[in-house]
């Protein structure tokens, strides 16, 4: 098996847990509040990079170029991610998503918060404390042992 099936089993197994023990979790289908306010546009390792690339629709392949220009031309954040169907609040390549996309809102970095306000409210008020975050020091150890991350300006010239 890949590393990046091993990363993204283990980060399903914890996604899938933190969703069993919170019933209404807010990062469903329909949510793209993440997906809307990214502090940095993505850099992810070539086995994502070719994953992410053949997964996106042929149809959508001119929009998502179109949308990644847009981005790029964006001097600061947030930036919206140009794999979002923006009218529909839907991810264009969601089973190929990156492992970042995969862990945001369920996992976090000793003392830092690594999720949207919605889930920073209720981690404030108590209401998550049954919740065990993944640790994201040791996927980002797991990513770099797979080469080194490539930033989206370098990958679309």
């Amino acid at each position: 098996m890949s590393g990046l099936v091993v990363i993204d089993a283990k980060v399903a197994g914890r996604c899938e847990a933190t969703v069993a023990a919170v019933q209404d979790w807010p990062c469903r289908a329909g949510c793209a509040d993440c997906c809307r306010s990214l502090a940095h546009l993505p850099a992810l390792t070539a086995a994502e990079w070719g994953r992410l690339e053949a997964a996106v629709p042929v149809s959508q392949q001119g929009t998502v170029r179109q949308r990644i220009r847009e981005q790029l031309a964006r001097s600061q954040g947030p930036y919206t991610c140009p794999w979002l169907d923006p009218e529909r609040d839907h991810c264009l390549v969601y089973e190929a998503r990156p492992v970042a996309c995969r862990t945001y809102g369920f996992y976090v970095e000793r003392d830092k918060g690594l999720y949207c306000s919605r889930i920073e409210r209720r981690a404030a008020a108590g209401e998550l404390d049954q919740v065990v975050w993944g640790n994201q020091v040791v996927v980002d150890e797991e990513l770099d042992a797979m080469g080194p991350r490539i930033p989206l300006a370098e990958r679309v010239r």
